[in-house]
């Protein structure tokens, strides 16, 4: 059987597409909290998110250190990518140079600012922070290695 690894420039590659990425932080006292996320990533960089530092999930990541972070494609040939490292940095999230930017890369220019406009009226973007994590371990498939493009 043909392994289904991704090499890591693919991988990098992967995780740099546009997904919606699944975040996972420890919650003391029961499972893991799994929530979709938006998510930026450059090849060789360190990958983040952004997030309110009051929400359960700010909150969360804070106390954990860490995170992980699972982006798939929904079509075939199946592949995925799961990421997990320690927080590289939390700041306070400036509309300008994070949320429209990250806005725009899933929706696109126009939606984009339509979103900032609504979650930042006045370009303010509250207790939002911006949370870097440091990529430490990875694990990937790639199903067209194994079965062939779909």
């Amino acid at each position: 059987m043909t392994d289904a690894k991704m090499t890591r420039e693919e991988r990098e590659a992967f995780l740099a597409d546009v997904h919606v990425g699944v975040l996972s932080v420890e919650a003391p006292g029961r499972g893991p909290l799994a929530l979709p996320i938006w998510y930026a990533y450059e090849p060789g960089g360190d990958l983040w998110v952004i997030t309110g530092r009051s929400s359960q999930k700010g909150r969360l990541i804070e106390a954990a250190g860490c995170f992980s972070l699972c982006a798939q494609s929904e079509a075939l040939p199946y592949r995925y990518v799961s990421v997990e490292g320690e927080v590289a940095g939390i700041v306070p999230c400036d509309v300008e140079r994070d949320l429209r930017p990250m806005a725009r890369r899933y929706l696109g220019d126009e939606l984009g600012d339509v979103y900032v406009a609504q979650t930042a009226p006045g370009g303010d973007a509250g207790d939002t922070v911006v949370i870097r994590m440091r990529p430490r371990r990875w694990v990937t498939v790639d199903y067209a290695k194994q079965y062939g493009q779909g």
